[in-house]
């Protein structure tokens, strides 16, 4: 007898991103999974995004919008609301490859004892055109130290198990680019990642993206975390080209002055200084 598919949460936090969030919902739904629970938290949005979600919320576990925090925030809601076996979040401008969620689940259940699955991803333009492919790679936490240099991997083709998630997590609300990476160096000092070698996921690249927008504040905070992580040895050396990298120039181009870089830089430094003496 073939054992019951296992209850997989999809949590999708959304702020004012209509322009793709049907096409994120219908790859979710479209997946035809019979034991999903997909919960959509959107942040207030003032755009058309409510009206997309309405068309579809017979079929939601549940959806809310209003005011949060902001990404980590609205995904530690979701999932506090869950009761999936099988957790993971998709972003509103993301989408899944069709049967990436069987997939998942039926490696679930071949490998119990496996904490978190990765699977390929792949990067694309708002034209369409494939411009990253990404197959995860050893995954441990030395791998996860050197993330940026070969160790990432597409957070939306990462599924965890809820015991998982309840050792590692919740996400860390401080953080705005790297909450995932902060995750999954949390997590897997507590629980096996096993690869799967299928594409799951693509993820969409576009100006208004964190990662595009902020990509000196979001290299920054990575260092962080992997410092905070116990990975300090990991990233001197991007830690050194993020300096480069940084002027004052760049810093203006890229708009980020608005963000809390210069505390970003401090957090950084406290982590290698060690804490305060008198």
């Amino acid at each position: 007898m073939t054992a019951a598919l296992p209850k997989i949460t999809i949590v999708t936090p959304s702020y004012n991103q209509g322009r793709y969030l049907e096409k994120t919902i219908l790859s979710v739904l479209n997946q035809r999974y019979p034991n999903l629970e997909y919960i959509i938290m959107d942040g207030g949005s003032s755009d058309d995004s409510v009206d997309i979600i309405k068309r579809y919320e017979k079929f939601l576990a549940r959806w809310v919008s209003e005011r949060d925090g902001g990404q980590a925030e609205a995904i530690n809601r979701g999932f506090k609301l869950s009761a999936g076996d099988i957790l993971g979040w998709l972003n509103s401008d993301d989408y899944f490859e069709p049967g990436a969620l069987k997939i998942v689940a039926e490696h679930a259940q071949r490998f119990p004892e496996v904490g978190a699955f990765v699977g390929h991803g792949r990067i694309v333009d708002v034209a369409g055109h494939e411009t990253h492919y990404i197959r995860p790679n050893n995954l441990s936490f030395e791998t996860f130290c050197n993330w940026l240099s070969y160790g990432h991997f597409p957070q939306p083709s990462c599924f965890f198990r809820r015991w998982a998630w309840d050792l590692a997590g919740p996400l860390d609300e401080t953080l705005n680019c790297a909450l995932d990476v902060d995750l999954w160096l949390r997590m897997v000092k507590q629980a096996p990642f096993r690869p799967i070698d299928t594409l799951l996921s693509t993820a969409l690249a576009h100006s208004e993206a964190k990662t595009v927008a902020l990509r000196h504040y979001s290299k920054a905070e990575t260092v962080f975390v992997v410092a905070r992580a116990g990975g300090a040895d990991f990233v001197r050396k991007p830690l050194d080209e993020l300096a480069a990298a940084v002027t004052r120039y760049e810093m203006r181009k890229a708009k980020i002055l608005s963000f809390p870089l210069a505390g970003l830089v401090w957090r950084i430094a406290r982590v290698f200084l060690g804490p305060r003496t008198r």
